[in-house]
């Protein structure tokens, strides 16, 4: 392939988008020296999901605004409104009052290969002249990046430049579509960043356009993965299954029998190996549903039908 080739299929793609990204400013309450509260806005990144006016970011962009201003690529400028944010994955979607807009088109996450080149498209440090473009490649799959208390699973590396500004926007593959959404970078890395996997953004999606919240199942266990030191220690082979170190009283698991020093190896035909095996694979039941955990205790197979509830925490929370 020539210069003028890869060139052409770099622009075909960035042409391809340009139009389905938008500009988002959120305003937030701050205090300054003297004690009035006054208005500090910040610009990020989103993307057109829907044309009757569906945009997604990242949740992080959205919380806290007392006001969220949207310019999109024709240079309108409106209000926008939050339907629904999702803390744990990052990722909320926003409403415009417009129709007709140019939704992106989304790729397959799931068919990304590490070595495969990618864009990331969006507001790089807030400066006239959007959207912005960097190239890379996919650096890795499937990463964790700690938060402030939990941990972000199942996340994109690349090597595409992600700055202030770009949270929000698309990751597109060198066709044009959308592949993943930019949510990270790291300031004490070089030229790591990281988005969220589009099929999982899928899932948000459709959770938050219904609720306005994510209903996620919960069985009320704390599980440990079997790393090689730990599992030596036990007399388990490694990652042979997830160590229940602790099991909610009243919950689903407790009420199933499950109990402390138990190893979960499989929830309905799903194995389960890591913390994202566990999430993803209770994910693909809803509330209310009973679900077969395959589970040993000292040694023995034992397994228990254990009916999902939503966390009691995140409904009394109401997020």
């Amino acid at each position: 392939m020539t210069l003028a080739e890869i060139e052409s299929r770099i622009t075909g793609a960035v042409d391809a988008i340009a139009d389905s990204v938008a500009v988002v400013e959120s305003v937030r309450a701050g205090r300054p020296r003297a004690r009035s509260l006054f208005a500090t806005p910040a610009q990020a990144s989103a993307v057109v999901i829907d044309p009757s006016g569906l945009l997604v970011t990242n949740q992080h962009v959205v919380e806290g605004a007392t006001r969220l201003e949207v310019r999109l690529a024709d240079g309108r400028e409106m209000p926008g409104e939050v339907v629904g944010g999702d803390e744990v994955t990052d990722v909320a979607l926003v409403s415009v009052d417009a129709s007709g807009l140019p939704a992106a088109r989304t790729g397959d996450s799931e068919s990304l290969r590490v070595g495969q080149v990618v864009l990331a498209i969006g507001n790089a440090l807030g400066l006239p002249g959007a959207p912005t473009v960097s190239m890379g490649v996919v650096s890795a799959l499937g990463r964790p990046l700690p938060g402030s208390d939990f941990i972000f699973e199942g996340l994109i590396q690349t090597d595409a430049a992600i700055n202030p500004g770009n949270s929000g926007g698309p990751l597109v593959d060198l066709s044009g579509a959308v592949v993943g959404i930019n949510a990270a970078m790291v300031p004490f890395a070089q030229g790591v960043g990281f988005a969220i996997p589009i099929h999982a953004v899928g899932r948000i999606v459709g959770e938050l356009r219904e609720h306005g919240r994510v209903v996620r199942p919960w069985i009320g266990v704390t599980v440990a993965e079997l790393r090689p030191d730990l599992a030596r220690r036990l007399g388990l082979e490694p990652r042979s299954g997830l160590l229940v170190a602790d099991v909610v009283a009243r919950s689903p698991a407790h009420r199933a029998g499950l109990k402390t020093g138990d190893v979960l190896t499989r929830v309905g035909p799903f194995a389960v190996r890591s913390v994202r095996d566990l999430l993803e694979s209770l994910s693909r039941f809803p509330v209310g549903s009973d679900v077969e955990l395959a589970f040993r205790r000292r040694g023995n197979p034992l397994a228990a039908s254990v009916p999902l509830q939503e966390n009691p925490a995140a409904v009394a929370a109401g997020a």
